[in-house]
């Protein structure tokens, strides 16, 4: 699912999400890959028998008016669509006693595994929403020996999880047999330490189905001897794909650990963006001529068929969004939606007021 599909499935969600029934007069009936629609079909004509059941007059109208929607809808289809479909009817009617009965038809980005059939006061679109998630999340830890931030990098977004200090005390003078006591009881506390971390990291990824890998950071040589010493269970240690050198233990430290480790993790939404936004500003400072941003410079951009890449940012609104990308698509251009998650991307926005992009050719 690219950034356009996940933009314009997020749209219909906010949609479903804020339509409400009087009663139980909203029906969803979602279809999943692979299955006969012929025989929904038949499974519907047999619930709206059913429905004839139903005591209130208004709901019973209102029910089985959605399903001779729904069925209506599914005629159009000589066989399920490759992903699978969702359908959604009902009277959405904000005034009791009124009758507003709308159908949605949506034919998901990504394989729909759930068949449904509900009828209730508000849609489900639970399965649409589980689309939306990243399919692969990746752990970081960033360690030195007086403290320690986990966190998660899904997407675009980098999050802390927890944040752990050791009581490991700093450096301090002393000799003779006091140094050598010293050295002790800090190594004790170290490995406390390092055992009190792998425990956080086993309760947070332990059990987390969509954790590809883990990326480890710190000073030397700290993040080895956590490695070594910290008692991390097999299944995450194996779990570990990069062990960086950084200098930060702290939310910045995770963003420093993510850009150090690009390489590693380069088909994930964040890099993707980063590398997008890098060639833009590259470009912006080198040949100023093969970009443009500003509504007024793309735009004019876009009428003469100049635009290779439009960059438009998520803070736009969705309507000048979506005007955007049909003036992108007209003449073949790519479209990358930039989030306000990131630095770059949070840039991106101060610098081009939401709108940049790269051309195939410099206008006059």
């Amino acid at each position: 699912m690219n950034d356009r599909e996940k933009l314009h499935l997020e749209e219909q969600i906010e949609d479903l999400e804020s339509r409400k029934g009087q009663h139980t007069e909203l029906v969803t009936v979602m279809i999943p890959a692979g299955f006969n629609i012929h025989a929904v079909t038949n499974q519907l004509e047999a619930e709206r028998s059913t429905a004839e059941n139903i005591k209130s007059k208004a709901t019973r109208t209102a029910v089985i008016d959605a399903i001779n929607m729904i069925i209506r809808e599914l005629k159009k289809y000589k066989q399920t669509p490759k992903n699978g479909l969702a359908l959604f009817a009902g009277n959405v009617s904000e005034k009791e006693g009124s009758s507003d009965i709308q159908i949605w038809a949506i034919e998901p980005p990504k394989l729909l595994k759930v068949r449904i059939y509900r009828c209730d006061k508000t849609f489900v679109v639970e399965p649409l929403k589980e689309m939306l998630q990243t399919e692969e999340v990746y752990g970081l830890l960033a360690i030195d020996r007086q403290e320690a931030t986990i966190g998660i990098l899904e997407g675009k977004k980098i999050e802390v999880i927890r944040r752990l200090t050791s009581g490991v005390p700093g450096k301090v003078r002393a000799g003779g047999q006091s140094a050598a006591r010293f050295s002790r009881i800090t190594e004790g506390l170290a490995k406390e330490f390092f055992r009190r971390v792998a425990q956080a990291m086993k309760e947070i990824f332990f059990d987390m189905p969509r954790l590809k890998g883990i990326i480890i950071g710190g000073p030397i040589p700290t993040k080895e001897e956590f490695l070594e010493e910290g008692e991390l269970v097999t299944k995450l240690k194996e779990k570990v794909i990069a062990v960086k050198d950084i200098g930060y233990v702290d939310e910045h430290g995770l963003r420093l650990l993510v850009e150090s480790s690009q390489e590693d993790i380069a088909e994930q939404e964040i890099i993707k963006e980063k590398k997008i936004l890098e060639r833009f500003f590259n470009m912006l400072g080198k040949d100023k001529s093969k970009t443009a941003y500003g509504k007024d410079k793309v735009n004019l951009a876009l009428e003469r068929g100049a635009v290779d890449t439009l960059l438009i940012s998520k803070a736009l609104e969705k309507k000048e969004i979506a005007e955007y990308e049909k003036k992108a698509e007209n003449i073949g251009a790519s479209v990358y939606i930039i989030s306000l998650e990131t630095q770059e991307g949070e840039q991106f926005y101060n610098i081009t007021k939401g709108i940049g992009a790269i051309l195939r050719f410099a206008l006059e």
